[in-house]
């Protein structure tokens, strides 16, 4: 229970040791009566000396003064003889905490135990004044008159030995008491009060400056309670003295107020100066970037404009050669229809409508190949990284194969002279078994000849594999080359000059030959009927020889020859 040191429990003193034993072990009601007994171990040793101070000590380590400040917080006006013996622990209880030499923790002892005490004296205090103002009794009053009094000279003794705590309570009090004086000034009529009260303030405030502050700061209604309740009650001098007091801090506040009011005006002015200072600094900047975002945007706008004119030309031209194809179209026709003969109209039309259903047909054709070479386009491109993968997967697997091949040979495990005898024995044996065939020198040059042509032939066919691997894989390049044009490659819409010079070929006699052969075949394709009178059962694309002299079975693809 006791919180002094292992050292300091050897040199006790025994009346205290056993004390502090007796109420460890004693039920709460005797507590009371077993504390008085510290009144006799203090007084058997005169005040101020060492054997004093070490009881003290002792009788603060071992709990004691808290068991004290228990018991003072009780009601005691349940018990017979309560208020007396909670006079006399107050008493105790002063005496102890003046003078002890604490070493354990003096932080705690000063700040938070001293506290405590006092304000458990003050609370015993009021009560015993509670007590006192309802008592009945002239005894009963006297009673408790000599009980405050021993509270109160316990108060002061405490005060005295410590006058730190003057200032711990001086706040709290003070309002307490002002809150009182308020509340006595605001809550009854009777002018004998009225006057005490005001007579207080009055003290109070020329006193201390600092009071009246706080009198105008916390009861701001005060000067119209004075004014309006309390003036002609018989004490009008003191009142407007009072009055005058408040007025004066009232108007000094209100300076203060002022002053500080045209403080933080100017301080505002300041910091609106620097701010519209700093955004005029960075004024000519904005407008700089708001001018550029607003050429930038009108640039937009009239390229905008100036695409959607030209697009809108462009579908007015188109339309115009559209039309004037169709007006040229139908005036050849027409002028066909007045040169051909009555009878082969009919035939005539009949062949104008299958080459035109044969033109649909194609058209549509090349339009479903297209789209269903878009469509594909996505396979294609897994397809190739699919192959890509599998490639690689291969060489690796390759790879490792080789490495296993070209691993350390692991020497075998020897032999021992009886396995190497039987081994020999079996070898003479088969040896005797199959005896070997003698052959010629001749049969010997013979047999040297045809195995040299056959590694000839092996060689020569090697290389041949070779090459024709390697032609091969650049045929499989090229082929990859030409799907991956086609796959970039754009639709009619949007084609231009230099997508078609991709698909071009770049030798010129070939590129020369195509040309030739593609304006042979549009020559035929304008002549008259009359010349293609013989060509009845020939095929609507096939040109004769003799007539074309090219080659028109050849298409030009990224710059080579394909049948």
């Amino acid at each position: 229970m006791a919180n002094a040191p292992s050292a300091g429990l050897a040199a006790a003193d025994p009346r205290v040791l056993a004390l502090a034993a007796q109420v460890a072990e004693s039920p709460e009601q005797d507590i009371p009566l077993l504390l008085l007994k510290l009144k006799g171990i203090l007084n058997s040793a005169s005040l101020g000396c060492e054997e004093s101070k070490k009881i003290k000590q002792d009788i603060y380590d071992y709990d004691l003064t808290q068991y004290c400040m228990l018991v003072l917080r009780q009601d005691h006006s349940r018990l017979r003889g309560g208020w007396a013996i909670a006079a006399q622990l107050a008493e105790i209880l002063s005496h102890c905490c003046v003078g002890p030499e604490v070493k354990g923790d003096p932080e705690e002892f000063y700040k938070k135990f001293l506290p405590s005490a006092i304000d458990n004296l003050l609370v015993l205090g009021r009560r015993l004044q509670a007590r006192f103002i309802r008592a009945l009794k002239d005894e009963e009053k006297q009673d408790f008159l000599r009980w405050f009094q021993t509270v109160t000279d316990a108060i002061c003794w405490l005060f005295g030995g410590h006058i730190q705590l003057a200032a711990c309570g001086k706040e709290k009090t003070l309002h307490s008491v002002l809150d009182e004086l308020v509340y006595k000034l605001s809550s009854t009529t009777n002018p004998v009060i009225g006057n005490a009260a005001t007579k207080l303030l009055l003290l109070v405030a020329k006193f201390c400056k600092q009071l009246v502050k706080l009198l105008t700061a916390r009861y701001k209604g005060l000067k119209g309670l004075l004014s309006k309740q309390w003036t002609g009650k018989g004490f009008d001098r003191d009142l407007s003295q009072l009055l005058d007091l408040l007025y004066l801090e009232q108007s000094s506040g209100k300076g203060e107020m002022q002053r500080q009011h045209q403080a933080a005006c100017i301080i505002q002015a300041m910091w609106r100066g620097f701010q519209t200072r700093k955004r005029l600094k960075k004024l000519p900047q904005a407008v700089t970037t708001l001018q550029r975002s607003f050429r930038a945007k009108r640039q937009q706008e009239l390229q905008h404009l100036k695409k959607q004119k030209e697009d809108e030309a462009l579908k007015l031209q188109m339309q115009l050669q559209r039309q004037r194809a169709m007006r040229l179209f139908h005036e050849r026709q027409l002028a066909l229809l007045e040169i051909i003969h009555a009878s082969q109209v009919n035939k005539y039309m009949e062949e104008m409508e299958g080459k035109s259903a044969l033109t649909i047909q194609r058209f549509w054709r090349g339009y479903r190949a297209r789209r269903n070479f878009h469509q594909q386009k996505q396979s294609l491109k897994e397809y190739k990284a699919a192959v890509v993968i599998q490639r690689a997967a291969c060489k690796f697997l390759e790879k490792r194969r080789r490495r296993r091949l070209l691993s350390p040979w692991k020497d075998p495990k020897g032999l021992t002279d009886e396995q190497r005898l039987a081994l020999q024995q079996k070898v003479d044996d088969y040896i005797k078994l199959h005896p070997a065939s003698q052959m010629s020198e001749e049969m010997s040059k013979e047999l040297h000849m045809q195995a040299q042509e056959k590694l000839a032939q092996f060689l020569l066919r090697s290389r041949l594999d070779q090459r024709a691997a390697q032609r091969r894989e650049a045929l499989l390049a090229q082929v990859n080359t030409d799907v991956e044009l086609l796959m970039s490659a754009p639709g009619l819409a949007r084609t231009t000059e230099k997508d078609l010079d991709v698909f071009m070929s770049r030798s010129i006699p070939v590129a020369t030959k195509a040309r030739q052969s593609h304006n042979t075949m549009l020559k035929y394709t304008h002549w008259p009927w009359w010349k293609k009178l013989g060509d009845e059962f020939m095929e609507d694309d096939v040109v004769p020889d003799d007539a074309l002299n090219a080659e028109l079975g050849t298409i030009f693809i990224g710059g080579r020859k394909s049948f």
